[in-house]
């Protein structure tokens, strides 16, 4: 025992420790000592027969709904959660590997810490767990996405002051107030990018009879999607297959209709934040009201959403200072110090660091 210590130290001393935010639409790896090395779609192109991954995260969504008959590309977690457990396997294996193989001369398998979302069951931590340590991680350890998130926008989540972030990702949107290194109160929903992107799909078929993709449908997001109305209204020209006449066909339309199409899901969102804030206790609201509400995920960039939900909640909103990567800074800041941050890790894992560091005393 009175050797683990200063293996250990030495054991992290060339481990290359990684933050992973395992998003349903993008991955992220940030290492200690070098910031965001991957930024890559959460997407594997495999081979029909065989189940063999062709290609993994950038050249993959190349792919998406160009494959041939003998090649699918998938993505292998929806709303948030593992839905092909195998493939997500190989895509964290490719994922950590790829970092682990850049120190040639003596490079211990990496602890990793990994982003889930709040409102993940035991079955899907264990799933997520499993998955990093057979990918090559030596330790695995999970942090709820809205805290991974808070950590990462630099907010006080350990001291005696309520912070709120809501955190909109691809797959899920979680909302959550923080106070002392916990989670106060949250809401984890299903409805964020990915419902965005199908609700612009659904009303192009609706009104204009023209079958889109999904990445027609996210440019259109990107480009003029709003929550709120804009000082200049835009337009864009989608372009897809006319379900009449079965040839293909281009129009354009504005940010207004967009804006429509958007409502369902934007109006989700702002009741969960609402409903969040009506179970905070009122200390906490007081706070809140002082600190602001910060948005964080890729999806929190939707034009207007800080002045709608302001509008809604009558508190100042605001997005981080890189929404994008917040969950992954988070994640990489706890994995840097997890005897500082052990609090804000799942209830089992806290445990074993407790007992690991008065085993090793």
């Amino acid at each position: 025992m009175t050797l683990f210590k200063p293996f250990s130290a030495l054991l992290g001393l060339f481990s290359r420790d990684i933050g992973i935010d395992l998003g349903t639409a993008t991955t992220l790896v940030m290492v200690h000592g070098q910031g965001i090395v991957i930024n890559e779609p959460s997407v594997v192109a495999i081979d029909a027969a065989s189940k063999r991954p062709l290609a993994i995260g950038a050249e993959a969504k190349e792919m998406v709904g160009r494959t041939p008959g003998n090649i699918i590309a998938i993505r292998p977690l929806r709303d948030g959660v593992i839905s092909d457990f195998d493939i997500t396997e190989r895509m964290l294996h490719y994922f950590i590997h790829k970092v682990h193989e850049r120190s040639r001369l003596f490079n211990p398998s990496p602890r990793v810490v990994i982003g889930i979302p709040s409102g993940c069951t035991e079955v899907e931590k264990r799933a997520v767990h499993d998955a990093a340590i057979s990918a090559g991680a030596r330790e695995a350890f999970l942090v709820e996405e809205p805290m991974a998130a808070a950590v990462g926008a630099g907010l006080p989540v350990a001291d005696s002051v309520g912070s709120m972030v809501v955190d909109i990702g691809g797959g899920t949107t979680e909302v959550a107030v923080i106070s002392l290194g916990g989670i106060v109160v949250s809401r984890s929903i299903r409805v964020a990018g990915d419902e965005m992107d199908e609700e612009i799909i659904q009303y192009a078929r609706q009104k204009y009879n023209i079958l889109i993709g999904e990445r027609m449908a996210e440019r259109t997001k990107i480009a003029i999607g709003s929550a709120y109305p804009l000082p200049e209204e835009q337009t864009i020209t989608i372009r897809g297959r006319n379900l009449i006449t079965g040839l293909p066909e281009e129009t354009e339309v504005s940010s207004v209709e967009i804006r429509e199409a958007l409502s369902g899901p934007v109006s989700i969102i702002v009741d969960a934040v609402r409903a969040t804030l009506d179970e905070t206790p009122p200390e906490l609201v007081a706070d809140l009201m002082e600190q602001g509400i910060v948005l964080a995920g890729g999806s929190s960039q939707l034009q207007g959403l800080p002045e709608r939900l302001s509008d809604e909640t009558h508190m100042r909103v605001y997005r981080a200072e890189d929404p994008c990567v917040c969950v992954v800074q988070g994640a990489g800041v706890i994995v840097e110090d997890l005897d500082r941050y052990h609090k804000v890790l799942a209830t089992t894992q806290r445990d074993r660091i407790t007992q690991a560091r008065r085993s090793h005393a």
